[in-house]
C-alpha cells in the first residue's frame, strides 16, 4: 500500500521521508490525486446547474461521492450529507444554525476539556452572542474524561454536548456512545467532532445515535478544503441556512427568497468539486483495504511505538488513556519540543510540535508544547525505530 502514496518515497535533507504527522493532514495515494486530475481534465464543470453533458457528468459524480460518503458512516439518507470545508466549518454551522436557533441567555452548551479549539471557539463566540454559558467536562490526569462529573452537568439547562471522538492530541478515544445515550436521556442533542476517527476505525453514526458528526477530507487521505457534517434530518430540516447565494435556494425575489430542501439548503455556491469528488475515490480506497483491518494494524503499530518511546530515559508521554488511537504526546527532559522537532527533522521524520490547537490542555498538563506522533496505517515498525533513534540523537545533542 506504501507504493500507492506518491510522497511517501520522497526523501527529505538526504534522508528517506517518514511521515509522522497524520493527525495534521493524511497523504493522499495516487487513487485521489487521479481523481482530482481526471475531474480537472475530462469532467470540469459546475454542477447541478446546466443541462450539458459535462454538467451532467460532474453532477453525478459530485451525487456518487455523497453516496459513498452516506455508506461509510451508516448515515439513514444522503441527503443527512452535507459538504463543507472542513470540520471547523461543520462545528461553525451547527453553532450558528442550531445555535441561534436553539440557545438562549442562561442556557449551557457543554463541551470537554480535551477539544480542539475548532469546537471550543465557535461555542464561546454562540455563547457571547447569546447569553448562554460554556460548561467544561473535565479530564483526569490519564487524559479520560470524568464520566461521573459529565453525568451530574448534565441538566434542564443543557442545550447540546459538543465532543470529541478521539483527541488530536493525546489519542484519547472518548465513551462517545455512552455520553450520547446520557445526553439523549435529557433530550440534549450531541454534535461529535470525528476528525480523528473516520480514517481509524469504522463510524456508525446511526448505532451511536449522535445529531450531528464532522469530519475532514484531507485527514482521511483525500483533499483538503472539502469536508462532511452529516446531521440528522429532523434538525436540518428545522434550522435555518448558514449561508445564502446560490444553489441553497427554490425560488427568490426582491420580497421573499424560499430555501432548497437539505442537503442543498446548506451548500450555498459553487463548492468544492473536485475536492468532493475525489473525496468519494477516498471512501472507495479505504473501503477497499477494510476499516477494521486498519484499527487493528494502528493498533499493534501504536502499542509498538508505546513500548519503545516508554524505554528511553527522559522522554515522557502525554496522555495515557486505556482506550487509544494511534497518537502520541511526548516531552524530552531539557529539550524544547520545537528543537525536537527541527533535529528530527533534519534525520527526514515529521512529526508535529507546539500546542497542537489543544492550548487549554497544555495548561492542564503545565507543559508549554509536546512533540506529538500520529501513527496511519501505511507507517511501519522500521519507521518507529528510526524515530527512536533519533530521539536518542537528539538527546545526546542537548546534554
Amino acid at each position: 500500500m506504501r507504493r500507492d502514496f506518491p510522497i511517501l518515497s520522497e526523501h527529505v535533507h538526504g534522508k528517506p521521508l517518514v511521515y509522522l504527522d497524520n493527525g495534521a493532514t493524511g497523504q493522499k495515494p495516487k487513487q485521489v490525486i487521479d481523481a482530482i486530475a481526471r475531474y480537472y481534465s475530462r469532467e470540469n464543470s459546475n454542477i447541478h446547474r446546466g443541462v450539458h453533458y459535462l454538467s451532467a457528468q460532474a453532477t453525478i459524480a459530485y451525487e456518487n461521492a455523497r453516496k459513498k460518503i452516506q455508506k461509510l458512516i451508516h448515515a439513514p439518507s444522503d441527503s443527512e450529507i452535507i459538504f463543507l470545508r472542513g470540520t471547523t466549518e461543520a462545528v461553525n454551522l451547527v453553532a450558528q444554525s442550531y445555535g441561534r436557533t436553539y440557545i438562549q441567555r442562561d442556557d449551557e452548551v457543554l463541551i470537554s476539556a480535551m477539544e480542539h479549539h475548532a469546537n471550543i471557539v465557535p461555542w464561546q463566540m454562540l455563547c457571547e452572542q447569546t447569553g448562554a454559558k460554556l460548561r467544561v467536562i473535565p479530564m483526569n490526569e490519564r487524559g479520560e474524561l470524568r464520566m461521573d462529573t459529565y453525568q451530574t452537568m448534565l441538566s434542564e439547562k443543557t442545550k447540546i454536548v459538543a465532543i470529541v471522538h478521539v483527541s488530536n492530541s493525546l489519542g484519547t478515544i472518548n465513551p462517545v456512545k455512552e455520553m450520547i445515550t446520557l445526553a439523549h436521556a435529557k433530550n440534549i442533542p450531541v454534535i461529535v467532532d470525528g476528525a480523528q476517527a473516520v480514517q481509524h476505525m469504522p463510524v456508525d453514526v446511526k448505532d451511536l445515535d449522535c445529531d450531528f458528526y464532522a469530519f475532514s477530507g484531507h485527514k482521511m487521505f483525500g483533499p483538503t478544503g472539502v469536508g462532511i457534517l452529516y446531521g440528522k434530518k429532523k434538525w436540518l430540516d428545522a434550522m435555518p441556512p448558514y449561508q445564502g447565494g446560490g444553489d441553497m435556494i427554490r425560488s427568490v425575489t426582491f420580497e421573499k427568497t424560499t430555501y432548497n430542501d437539505v442537503p442543498h439548503k446548506f451548500e450555498a455556491g459553487t463548492p468544492h468539486i473536485a475536492g468532493g469528488i475525489a473525496l468519494g475515490d477516498t471512501v472507495d480506497y479505504l473501503q477497499g483495504i477494510g476499516l477494521e483491518r486498519i484499527a487493528a494494524y494502528e493498533k499493534v503499530l501504536l502499542d509498538y511505538a508505546t513500548e519503545k518511546l516508554s524505554a528511553v530515559s527522559g522522554l515522557h508521554i502525554i496522555g495515557t488513556a486505556h482506550n487509544k488511537a494511534g497518537v502520541i504526546s511526548f516531552i524530552l527532559d531539557g529539550v524544547h519540543p520545537h528543537d525536537v522537532g527541527t533535529m528530527l527533522d533534519q534525520e527526514g521524520i515529521a512529526i508535529r510540535t507546539g500546542h497542537h490547537c489543544k492550548q487549554p490542555v497544555m495548561q492542564f498538563f503545565k507543559v508549554p508544547a509536546t512533540s506529538l506522533v500520529s501513527l496511519a496505517f501505511y507507517n511501519t515498525h522500521d519507521e518507529i525505530d528510526t524515530l527512536v533513534k533519533a530521539i536518542h540523537k537528539t538527546m545526546e545533542m542537548f546534554r
